[in-house]
């Protein structure tokens, strides 16, 4: 596997790359991304809606979620709150902060615009009338749930839940097969689910999801408004992301492995080679 020093710089070149698309492709690739996220959010919702204990409920579909993930990691496409490493190619100087706002602005639009696409097409293509119905209250559910948090509350989560999403991207990223990358990121991605952390591209998912099974459906759920989910959940849950992804985990693992590290990328792969070649042994 690649060493924690290789992921580093490999990451400034994979920020250069990410911050030098154009925007089309930016919100392309993010669309992407959003629908996998999507995915993921229906499946886990799907999977948990009928299942009576909460805790057995809400392992089955941490379980299940970090397949979007998989797919955003091995498919191609571009995910904000992963892409919140851009800070350690910022801070390496070889990308501008205005550059990287830029992906991070039009990479969220995509991220938007696919998770709104999957939920529309859930809840018109009448998914939520699965088990008797029951999955459309599990769908309004979780986006209540959501929108009865308080904005602190949704802040830490999204820091908390970024620490892990950034973590599982970063140790794809030391594994050189596909096996091996999907086995490294479902671990982070599967905690934060379980222990209910929040990640702004799935509750984009969540919220429109809710909101429209709840307008199509009839059911009651005062809390859940489109202010109060973007004002409660969406503003909160995105700048907790970026607190957790690019403060707590690019910073941290910038210093850590780039602040006056004297070594090169070849001296690195040279490291790396002498490792490999001990561990065949």
């Amino acid at each position: 596997m690649h060493s924690p020093l290789e992921i580093a710089q490999n990451y400034v070149d994979v920020g250069v790359h990410k911050s030098n698309l154009s925007i089309f492709k930016m919100i392309l690739l993010g669309f992407f991304a959003g629908m996998f996220i999507g995915f993921a959010g229906i499946a886990s919702t799907t999977a948990a809606a009928s299942i009576s204990s909460p805790s057995v409920s809400k392992l089955v579909g941490a379980v299940v979620f970090p397949a979007g993930m998989a797919m955003v990691l091995v498919a191609g496409s571009e995910l904000f709150t992963g892409n919140n490493l851009i800070i350690i190619a910022v801070l390496e100087k070889k990308v501008s902060v205005l550059k990287m706002l830029k992906n991070w602005l039009f990479v969220y639009i995509g991220n938007f615009l696919g998770a709104a696409f999957v939920a529309i097409l859930v809840v018109y293509g009448h998914t939520p009338q699965l088990f008797d119905g029951g999955l459309a209250t599990a769908i309004v559910n979780a986006g209540r749930a959501r929108t009865e948090l308080t904005f602190t509350e949704s802040f830490i989560r999204g820091i908390l839940c970024n620490i892990l999403v950034c973590i599982a991207v970063w140790m794809s990223f030391a594994a050189k097969q596909v096996s091996d990358k999907l086995l490294t990121s479902f671990w982070p991605v599967m905690l934060f689910v379980l222990c209910g952390f929040e990640h702004s591209i799935a509750d984009m998912y969540f919220g429109v999801a809710a909101l429209l099974t709840k307008a199509q459906y009839g059911i009651t759920a005062d809390s859940l408004t489109p202010v109060g989910f973007i004002l409660k959940n969406l503003i909160p849950v995105t700048l907790g992301n970026i607190i957790g992804g690019a403060g707590i985990v690019g910073c941290g693992y910038w210093l850590a492995f780039m602040h006056r590290t004297p070594y090169s990328n070849e001296q690195a792969s040279a490291e790396q080679e002498e490792i490999d070649i001990a561990e065949e042994y």
